[in-house]
């Protein structure tokens, strides 16, 4: 487990793009016993973890781990200025705000609160590296929603798209830029295509009707989630003229 935890700490720097030879302030959310925050530290930058659970938190003391350390709950937002840190990563900690652990919470808002605040503590230019393991689509979509929202440009970068066990979901996300998503591990596909990556902007481009909903279960919308199930590395019924089509009752 550690060793895996490692690995994907060293994707996550790798996908933050940081600048050579030239040490950077990141931000570790859900940085638990600091295995990550060891990583940055033999890259030569410096750190700050933030965690909801002082348990971690202690244990990381005991590691005498070379950042510095705050317990808050990410869901109530990063509590740093504006414009403080060159990067975040965070490993397995933000799929976490999908769920209602109090009667108060409100998982949209949560995250919501959490993209807003950690897009201000971001220098322009900066990226968000989240690795997370996402329960279905809708959590998916919920999260990366709620990014988009809160001004965040990006999308998903799927490692191992094929493999059930080496297979990695990383929300790569930009701050006042939109670049290129980074290329992803194992996720060659013969005909040239990258399924691997699932790219969101600021603007939505779901089909909507008169009112400005999505119309939902129409052939259009249909075929739009199966092509994002398919960049997702899922399987998926191949399409043909009968997809969409509402089936008549049955007696």
């Amino acid at each position: 487990m550690i060793e895996i935890q490692s690995q994907m700490s060293e994707r996550a720097v790798e996908l933050l793009g940081l600048p050579e030879d030239q040490p950077c302030f990141l931000l570790d959310v859900g940085c638990g016993s600091g295995l990550s925050g060891d990583y940055i530290s033999e890259e030569g930058h410096h750190w700050v973890g933030m965690d909801i659970s002082s348990n971690m938190l202690d244990v990381a003391m005991e590691r005498e781990v070379e950042g510095d350390l705050i317990l808050a709950d990410m869901g109530q937002g990063i509590p740093f200025r504006p414009g403080m840190f060159d990067g975040c990563v965070s490993i397995s900690a933000v799929q976490w705000l999908c769920n209602a652990d109090k009667k108060t919470h409100s998982p949209p808002k949560r995250l919501y609160r959490f993209f807003s605040t950690l897009y201000s503590a971001l220098a322009r230019g900066s990226r968000a590296i989240l690795q997370l393991y996402p329960e279905n689509s809708e959590q998916l979509e919920l999260i990366t929603a709620q990014a988009m929202k809160a001004g965040f440009t990006g999308g998903m970068v799927v490692d191992y798209p094929n493999s059930a066990k080496a297979k990695k979901f990383f929300l790569c996300l930009f701050v006042g830029t939109t670049g290129a998503l980074p290329k992803a591990l194992g996720a060659e596909c013969a005909d040239g295509e990258e399924s691997q990556q699932a790219k969101f902007i600021n603007e939505r481009t779901r089909f909507r009707n008169a009112k400005g909903k999505s119309v939902k279960k129409s052939r259009d919308w249909v075929l739009e989630k199966k092509e994002r199930r398919r960049r997702q590395g899922k399987e998926v019924r191949a399409d043909t003229r009968y997809t969409g089509r509402k089936r008549r009752p049955r007696f």
